[in-house]
């Protein structure tokens, strides 16, 4: 079911129990007023014919006839008069008799002073009444025709009344809903429009400030992360491709010119060292590619534990100078604390490494003495790392683009590279929750400064 229909429903519903106990309690007190005002009514005629029968006014036949007479025309109130010892002094019917008297029934009403009750559909009463210093049981009852047409009359026109505001409930909650859901229905019509094809579409913003505003907003928002992911993935795919293409490339024609013709064995063996360079050069462009994937990940997806910086600069330190011999990596732990979770971070240890790794790799591969020199330390709540070169250093304008995914810099020709590793470093950094920051001046140096919070 549609949410329109739901809501149409659910005002109805809700509407209808209302007018429904409106209309019910007027019905109610209207009974309520009826019956009080019918036992007044009737009171007050037992004692207004005990007082002429008992003062002797009026004679007990003449009572009783025009009691007779007038009962075939309306709804005359029957009356009858008791003693206190239960002995009946005068009756308006005696032949009809509807309040059956007994000797319980008599002193009920003596111990209550006055008692209400029902005989059939007739409504009676029964009190003590004291006439010159001598108390009397007065029985009086009636049926009120006009009050009860009175009641059918307001119960028609109630339940007619009821019936036709269902009818226009229902039919201006729907009204009500599909205006209200109107808006949406337009939100649905622009989302419709939008694929991935022109996710430059937005949703319009009628009224920010409301809840329909909110929601096209946060729709919006999530189109231009969506458009931004698929352009980032568009560039990471193209540059893939273009940085694959290279080495790829050179592989296939070194191959190629050495089955062109025979040749001796120190020349194939010559050809087999560059196809071997180049197939490392597309393991390592597809290990850096494999570690920004992982980089990538949402940090929930990412196995964390605790894991102690210093012990992770020895290993990238190991894994550095194991691949290249040449360099030098230099580390100072000047500040070692003795409580160990000052150097102790939640995370990831193979990404972790990944990153010092790139780092100490750039510090060597752009500086002339190929070293890098590196520090722990902590401050307040965060284990700080610094990684610094005496190399050739950073312009300005690459340091703006120094993270974008396959950027090179002016120094691109000075060492080999294919720009992830600093994307990569990042993002593994932003996954711990810390900050990669950069220092360089050309002809100085770089420094690599790492902060993420310890436990």
């Amino acid at each position: 079911m549609k949410i329109r229909n739901i809501l149409a429903l659910r005002f109805t519903s809700a509407t209808a129990i209302v007018l429904l106990i409106i209309l019910g309690s007027i019905y109610f007190f209207s009974e309520q007023s009826r019956y009080k005002e019918f036992y007044r009514d009737l009171k007050r005629e037992a004692i207004t014919k005990a007082n002429l029968f008992l003062d002797n006014r009026v004679d007990a036949k003449t009572m009783q006839s025009i009691y007779l007479n007038n009962r075939e025309f309306i709804n005359e109130v029957e009356v009858a008069i008791y003693s206190k010892e239960g002995k009946l002094l005068y009756h308006d019917a005696i032949e009809i008799d509807i309040v059956k008297e007994t000797t319980s029934m008599i002193q009920q009403i003596i111990e209550n002073k006055e008692l209400k009750f029902n005989e059939n559909k007739y409504e009676a009463v029964g009190l003590v009444y004291s006439f010159n210093n001598k108390d009397y049981i007065i029985t009086a009852a009636a049926y009120d025709g006009y009050g009860h047409s009175k009641q059918a009359s307001l119960q028609l026109i109630l339940l007619i009344s009821a019936f036709i505001g269902l009818g226009l409930l229902l039919i201006l909650g729907y009204i009500f809903a599909k205006n209200a859901l109107a808006p949406v229905s337009k939100i649905v019509e622009e989302a419709e429009r939008i694929t991935a094809s022109n996710l430059d579409l937005r949703i319009p913003v009628n009224n920010p400030k409301d809840e329909l505003g909110e929601l096209s907003m946060t729709f919006n928002n999530m189109l231009d992360r969506l458009e931004q992911a698929f352009e980032s993935q568009r560039q990471f795919i193209s540059n893939v491709s273009h940085e694959l293409r290279t080495p790829m490339a050179a592989l296939t024609a070194e191959l190629e010119i050495a089955l062109l013709k025979e040749r001796n064995t120190d020349e194939y063996k010559k050809a087999i060292e560059y196809a071997l360079n180049d197939t490392k050069e597309i393991t390592k462009l597809s290990s850096g590619l494999l570690d920004l994937a992982k980089a990538s990940y949402q940090p929930e997806q990412i196995k964390m534990s605790n894991v102690r910086f210093d012990e992770l600069l020895l290993d990238a330190r190991n894994l550095v100078i194991k691949a290249n011999p040449d360099y030098k990596v230099e580390l100072i732990f000047e500040q070692i604390p003795e409580d160990e979770r000052f150097i102790t971070v939640y995370g990831n240890s193979y990404l972790l490494k990944t990153a010092l790794v790139n780092l100490m790799e750039n510090n060597c591969k752009f500086s002339k003495n190929k070293s890098s020199m590196v520090q722990i330390t902590y401050w307040n709540n965060m284990s700080i790392v610094r990684l610094s070169d005496t190399g050739i250093g950073i312009s300005p304008s690459d340091l703006e683009h120094l993270f974008i995914p396959f950027y090179r810099g002016k120094n691109k020709n000075y060492a080999k590279g294919y720009g992830i590793g600093m994307t990569l470093c990042q993002q593994i950094v932003q996954i711990h929750k810390g900050q990669l920051q950069i220092n360089s001046e050309e002809g100085v140096g770089t420094t690599y400064l790492i902060e993420i919070p310890h436990i």
